[in-house]
């Protein structure tokens, strides 16, 4: 019991923690698209570079969800197979070998799902709407008051660097995405991600 009171609490924290860093995510696309829609905006670009600042968030998260899913393996090994069958009154096990693919974890945890895994996951869960909202105010910036072509390539220039920049980091990071999207299956079963020989 103790144990299963100590798993709850170290998951239920990773859980917090993966909230905050969507929280934070959210927080810096409102105070971006806040800036670039205010009065004197400093640029069209504004919500563009909010890309590569939620990205980061994005990785952190991941990352922290990966952690998260040890805990939350152990846990649900222990409620299906013991706190199930008290509760069925029934002491057989679905898994014969749970105690000992607990302890083994215990002894030598590991991560359950890969790193892309967690990407994919993540940007499913949470993500693409945040990413939605800050490609779209970018286009509306882009496009609001542009009336030829050239206002809108005005626009799309960084300085000293071209207006095809943007398109190609952005190309790039959709092409990033979709990679991501349609190559990463979770399609193991659950037991091949403990990952431990009988």
């Amino acid at each position: 019991m103790h144990l299963y009171r100590g798993e709850l609490y170290r998951a239920t924290t990773w859980r917090i923690r993966l909230d905050n860093t969507t929280n934070w995510a959210v927080l810096t696309t409102a105070g971006l698209l806040s800036l670039s829609f205010g009065s004197g905006a400093p640029s069209d670009v504004v919500p563009f570079v909010g890309v590569p600042l939620v990205t980061v968030f994005w990785a952190f998260e991941a990352r922290r969800y990966r952690i998260a899913d040890i805990w939350y393996s152990r846990l649900r090994k222990i409620e299906e197979n013991f706190y199930g069958p008290i509760l069925r009154r029934d002491p057989t096990s679905p898994e014969k070998r749970w105690g000992d693919l607990v302890a083994e974890d215990l002894f030598h945890p590991r991560f359950k799902i890969t790193r892309l895994e967690a990407l994919r996951s993540r940007f499913l869960r949470n993500y693409w709407p945040i990413y939605t909202v800050l490609l779209l105010a970018w286009c509306f910036r882009i496009l609001a008051e542009a009336k030829t072509w050239e206002d809108v390539r005005a626009n799309l220039e960084l300085g000293p660097f071209s207006w095809w920049l943007p398109f190609a980091v952005l190309g790039g990071f959709l092409g990033a995405v979709l990679f991501l999207l349609v190559a990463t299956r979770h399609t193991r079963a659950e037991e091949d991600h403990w990952n431990i020989s009988p």
